[in-house]
């Protein structure tokens, strides 16, 4: 068996998406748990923001997660869920602190009490593979096609039959198949109203959103290095209120510089880096539901 997949196919997300399967005994019961293969190109990471739980990612982590999502609709097998953890998980791209793993749910399906997703989380990495599966997901552009001509950005309320929150160390995704079918069309669409090159929509509004930027690998590059910089240079430690400004801040000095690019001029790298639109000032998306998040 390959560790790894091929390169051709590290970015495949199209139907029959080659995953891993793990056994994995958690809280006295046997779990399958379904993970990306180490080397998958998709990336992740989580943060709670304004009362609001994100999964963050590229346009190609969208399109990975809407197939994921699509997948665990039609699952049969009580205790299936899938883990996004390492090493396919980076540390949040704002102010770079770790990410939880995320867990999505089949509700009805799979049961996952927090003993269970604590220990889930402490196996992380989780060993070799039991064996491999095929992601069958051919309903899935046809219904993205037709869910085109509803509006953009449709607020689901949170409600009985799904639930998005933190559980036992892990950002738990529940939600029965009409919904993940429904989230999964929301999902895969991201990128078709992207505004300065983020797009977002929610899943159980309030309690949880996926977001992404067509910049996401440089952010969460420019976010290590400015959490590093940063807590390098404090005296002491600060509250997670207090650093995260700062890094927020040295992160976006960091992107407009290698976006203005080095062998410019000081001042023209100064006034391209002002109009970057990575470098601008914080702000409040059109329903005012979170800020900054750039």
């Amino acid at each position: 068996m390959r560790a790894r997949p091929r390169p051709a196919t590290a970015w495949h997300t199209g139907d029959l998406l080659k995953l891993h399967r793990h056994a994995v005994w958690l809280d006295g019961r046997r779990f399958t748990v379904i993970t990306l293969r180490p080397g998958t190109g998709a990336r992740f990471a989580s943060n709670y923001y304004h009362r609001t739980w994100h999964v963050l990612s590229d346009l190609h982590g969208a399109r990975v997660l809407g197939r994921l999502l699509w997948g665990l609709a039609y699952q049969r097998v009580p205790g299936t869920l899938i883990l996004l953890g390492p090493p396919q998980l980076d540390p949040c791209p704002f102010c770079g602190a770790p990410s939880d793993p995320v867990a999505l749910v089949p509700a009805g399906l799979t049961s996952l009490p927090v003993r269970a997703a604590r220990e889930l989380r402490a196996r992380l990495p989780l060993s070799a593979p039991e064996g491999t599966v095929r992601w069958h997901t051919p309903g899935l552009l046809p219904a993205v096609t037709a869910g085109r001509e509803r509006p953009p950005g449709r607020l689901v309320p949170a409600g009985p039959e799904h639930r998005i929150d933190r559980h036992g160390g892990l950002l738990v995704m529940a939600a029965t198949p009409p919904v993940l079918r429904e989230w999964a069309v929301q999902v895969y669409r991201l990128g078709e109203h992207s505004w300065k090159g983020m797009d977002y929509t929610a899943l159980g509004w309030p309690d949880g959103e996926v977001q992404v930027f067509t910049d996401y690998r440089r952010r969460v590059s420019a976010t290590r290095v400015a959490r590093r910089e940063v807590l390098a240079a404090l005296p002491g430690p600060l509250a997670g209120s207090d650093l995260d400004p700062l890094i927020w801040a040295r992160a976006a000095e960091i992107r407009a510089r290698a976006w203005a690019g080095p062998d410019q001029p000081a001042a023209a790298r100064t006034s391209r880096a002002a109009r970057a639109p990575e470098a601008s000032a914080p702000w409040t998306d059109p329903v005012a539901r979170w800020s900054p998040q750039t």
